[in-house]
């Protein structure tokens, strides 16, 4: 970035005022053009403006929306919405058949129990309860699916990774057996200093893939399991067992040709302490058994337990719909090049009721990331010079169902994905006021950092790693399926430092609102949210989109990284 370009970034800046929303004066604020190929004289501070967000957000996590599940009137209506606010922004249709729609074929899986998880040993024998203990479904699209009498197998982590030196599968055949195993990836102390964990070995305290639950289901099936169960404790899933309750409503899937009858007959999730009870039941020590399972020399532990477990599907097909709409480039050269913003417009519908309440309005998850995207393309609509690449903006759906709605496209994308130089993603905006710095999910992956770096610096911010890289944040939402096709892409969360707020108000308001608020129907618009840093992140954002669209290289991912090589195949490199 050239010194005039930053001075007028800075100039910029400095009208950025704290905007709040919840009875406090609103403004309007200015989003400047951060690209080192814009002369300063032509750089034209667009808008951003809170009081648009927040009035997006109002339509979209009403009541009248219905929380927004796939296949439902909530789609129709977000759907509906989002389409004619790209239309009124001046967006183009983003799908090349002329329209702002993209369909993807989803299959709905309604299960319920057919038989209870039975767990025998000889004539012992213990039955847990449906979503109180245990928490199964089937991707199987069929009429039912169980497991009879399936021998239970304790693997560990379920990992098995040669880059690593790491099989928790060794020497046992799981094909046709259940599996039992433990959520995250082994965070394995070090050998040297036992208070910390070795680096080398899944990124120490960080997530890797390895650690999400859908590899271990992936895993059980390519190892011929039966069925797969998840010990769920909250500290390393980082969610509570009612998240995981959640997954007792209708479920969607990908329509696959093979009606996913590769995948294990029975997935799913049991509670800690049902976990406990099965292992004492096989004579062993569950919390011996998971230190045992932190080193490279742990052996799977046949349980000599039997288990029996049945559910029954209502099935149904939809074809749902992400959105996209697009912002030709101005340079001809160029415009055949995208940049993706991404966030996802689904939540969690109609449920159990909480306090009376049914209906999962997803105000801050994700209302809040689609309102600041919408905001986010209005300014690239009024911002002068246009950038020279084109800038796709997609809305997905069935994001809470798996990601599903990101992995149609970058499987069966619009516009190539060699052609396709990076995604952005918004899942869930700041509303606890301005910080000091921007959270990096997946901090040090692609050159996109620098780009940040250089915007969060005109705004005297800096970078700060994921504070919580154990649960894995990355590799739950949506950027992770670009990421996965070898796109380098980037992923922001609020700050750690809150201006005016003492080290230990960013934790707790993270804590308050996992325990409170995430996946339930409180997820609403509160009177005391500030969108000031909300709308200083979306400056950030916007800058490097805007940054990418007009460099003359394509970013890429660092040296090392796990997505490296997919991206140089696909680039020819």
């Amino acid at each position: 970035m050239t010194r005039l370009v930053r001075r007028a970034l800075l100039a910029a800046l400095a009208s950025v005022s704290a905007v709040a929303c919840g009875g406090q004066k609103d403004a309007t604020v200015a989003t400047p053009v951060a690209a080192a190929q814009a002369p300063a004289a032509a750089i034209q501070p667009a808008a951003i403006d809170s009081n648009a967000i927040v009035e997006r957000i109002k339509v979209l996590a009403s009541d009248e929306y219905e929380g927004r599940a796939p296949g439902t009137k909530g789609e129709d209506l977000t759907v509906k919405y989002l389409v004619e606010e790209s239309k009124k922004l001046g967006l183009q249709p983003g799908n090349t058949d002329g329209t702002y729609v993209q369909k993807v074929p989803l299959v709905g899986i309604q299960a319920a129990q057919l038989e209870p998880l039975t767990v025998t040993r000889g004539t012992q024998k213990q039955t847990f309860k449906w979503g109180d203990d245990v928490v199964p479904w089937t991707k199987h699209v069929a009429d039912s699916a169980s497991i009879a009498d399936s021998d239970l197998v304790f693997v560990g982590y379920g990992v098995e990774a040669p880059e690593y030196n790491w099989n928790d599968f060794k020497n046992v055949d799981v094909k046709g057996k259940t599996i039992v195993v433990l959520v995250n990836d082994p965070q394995v102390p070090d050998a040297s200093n036992p208070k910390a964990l070795d680096a080398r070995l899944f990124n120490g305290k960080a997530m890797t893939y390895y650690g999400r639950w859908t590899y271990k289901f992936e895993e059980g099936a390519r190892k011929g399991a039966a069925g797969v169960l998840i010990v769920h404790e909250t500290g390393p899933a980082g969610y509570p067992f009612s998240v995981v309750q959640g997954n007792l409503r209708e479920k969607f899937d990908i329509v696959a040709p093979n009606k996913n009858m590769d995948r294990a007959s029975i997935e799913g999730w049991v509670s800690l302490p049902t976990a406990k009870k099965i292992f004492a039941m096989a004579g062993q020590d569950f919390d011996r058994l998971k230190q045992a399972a932190l080193s490279r020399d742990f052996q799977p532990v046949p349980l000599g337990l039997k288990a029996s477990l049945g559910v029954k599907n209502t099935l149904r097909t939809i074809d749902s719909q992400n959105v996209v709409a697009r912002l030709e480039g101005s340079d001809a050269r160029m415009k055949d090049e995208y940049v993706v913003y991404s966030s996802h417009w689904d939540h969690l519908g109609v449920g159990a009721p909480v306090n009376g309440d049914k209906i999962y309005n997803g105000a801050l998850d994700n209302a809040s990331g689609v309102s600041t995207l919408l905001e986010i393309a209005r300014a690239f609509t009024q911002t002068q010079p246009k950038p020279r690449r084109s800038i796709l903006f997609l809305f997905v759906t069935a994001e809470e169902q798996g990601l599903l709605g990101s992995l149609y496209y970058s499987v069966n994308p619009i516009y190539p994905l060699a052609k396709t130089v990076a995604n952005i993603n918004m899942d869930g905006v700041n509303q606890w006021g301005r910080t000091k710095d921007i959270t990096v999910v997946g901090m040090g992956a692609s050159d996109l950092d620098d780009y940040l770096r250089d915007a969060a610096a005109a705004q005297n911010r800096t970078l700060t790693p994921d504070p919580e890289p154990e649960k894995g944040f990355y590799y739950r939402l949506d950027h992770f399926n670009f990421a996965k096709q070898g796109v380098p892409a980037l992923y922001t969360d609020a700050g750690e430092h809150f201006i005016g707020k003492d080290e230990s108000y960013s934790k707790s308001k993270r804590d308050e609102y996992t325990n409170r608020d995430y996946h339930s129907p409180s997820d609403q618009i509160k009177p005391d949210w500030d969108l000031s840093g909300a709308i200083e992140d979306a400056q950030l954002m916007f800058m490097v989109g805007y940054r990418v669209a007009n460099a003359d290289k394509f970013p890429e991912w660092k040296p090392g990284n796990e997505f490296k090589a997919k991206r140089d195949a696909m680039l020819g490199k």
